[in-house]
């Protein structure tokens, strides 16, 4: 598996299967006790999966324009890496930076103006942030410590963010302009990838506190971080639908890289691919019928998308 570094790339996930029996024993219970039958939890068919990209350099890192006519991604494709945008059938490649200097990890601000992303131009990783047409790129955290993985807050107001500041990875969350920079993880473990739900109230990570990458989630002001999955396989990057009920994310549980799904409570987790080649790095469209991903399934990495119903 690729990434296993502070260059920013990687992991997280593991849970609970329930037999047949204890579901129907359980379902028995509630209503012979009178109370409404649950909702059956809605599953997820893939009807088709399409490539997006086909160059013979490396592309990743796909992230989804909030109207969904958009995907940003990473393109090796000029000699570097840097952030390049295409429609959402995968028309239209075009380079947004173009600076010497690694760039990487785009995220979108939620009324799609401006796009932050991570930049090695200062010699240290650090959050960017730039106009939609790749216009106006300017620095938002100066700390000579890793900086990366920003995630915009629903409300726009906050940029989450990943550090080692402090001698190890953590989560930390920033208002959108960079003031106010605050770390809400303090574990001696690594934290990552950390991805905001919908309503805001929530931030999914990351966690190696457990000894391999798996999937936590923790209220959006640190508290109440709890475990999602607990397979001793890497589950890693989780990415919430954009209803709030289920949290997509890569994981190496069957011996490969796939994508993976469940609800956000940690419960269903069930595989979306199951190609042989790397599948990961999953990002939901705004309208929940799609899930961007970087796949290997060519010569090159490229971005494909799943259809779903």
């Amino acid at each position: 598996m690729a990434g296993k570094n502070l260059n920013i790339t990687r992991f997280l996930d593991g849970a609970m299967q329930r037999t047949i029996l204890i579901i129907g024993l359980v379902l028995l219970l509630v209503v012979s006790s009178g109370c409404p039958t649950p909702t059956p939890t809605e599953e997820i068919t893939v009807v088709e999966k399409r490539q997006l990209t086909t160059h013979t350099a490396s592309d990743g890192t796909p992230a989804w324009s909030p109207d969904g006519k958009k995907i940003a991604f990473i393109s090796y494709r000029a000699g570097n890496r840097d952030i390049w945008v295409m429609d959402s059938d995968g028309g239209n490649q075009r380079q947004l930076t173009t600076h010497t200097a690694v760039d990487g990890h785009p995220a979108w601000s939620p009324d799609g103006k401006k796009i932050a992303f991570i930049s090695y131009r200062t010699g240290s990783p650090d959050i960017w942030v730039m106009d939609s047409d790749g216009g106006n790129q300017r620095q938002l955290t100066t700390h000579t410590a890793v900086d990366g993985h920003p995630a915009w807050s629903p409300d726009g107001k906050k940029i989450a963010f990943i550090s080692y500041r402090t001698g190890n990875l953590d989560v930390w969350v920033m208002d959108s302009d960079g003031g106010n920079q605050r770390q809400l993880t303090a574990h001696t473990a690594w934290d990552e990838y950390p991805a905001w739900s919908p309503d805001g109230k929530k931030i999914a990570f990351t966690s190696y506190r457990t000894g391999s990458p798996d999937i936590w989630v923790m209220d959006s002001d640190g508290g109440n971080q709890r475990q999602l999955t607990t397979h001793t396989a890497w589950d890693w990057t989780p990415a919430w639908s954009p209803d709030g009920k289920k949290i997509a994310f890569t994981s190496y549980r069957t011996g490969n890289d796939d994508i993976w799904v469940m609800d956000s409570d940690g419960g269903n987790q069930r595989q979306l691919t199951t190609h042989t080649a790397f599948d990961g790095y999953p990002a939901w469209s705004p309208d929940g019928k799609k899930i961007a991903f970087k796949s290997y399934q060519t010569v090159n990495d490229d971005i494909w998308m799943l259809i779903l119903e």
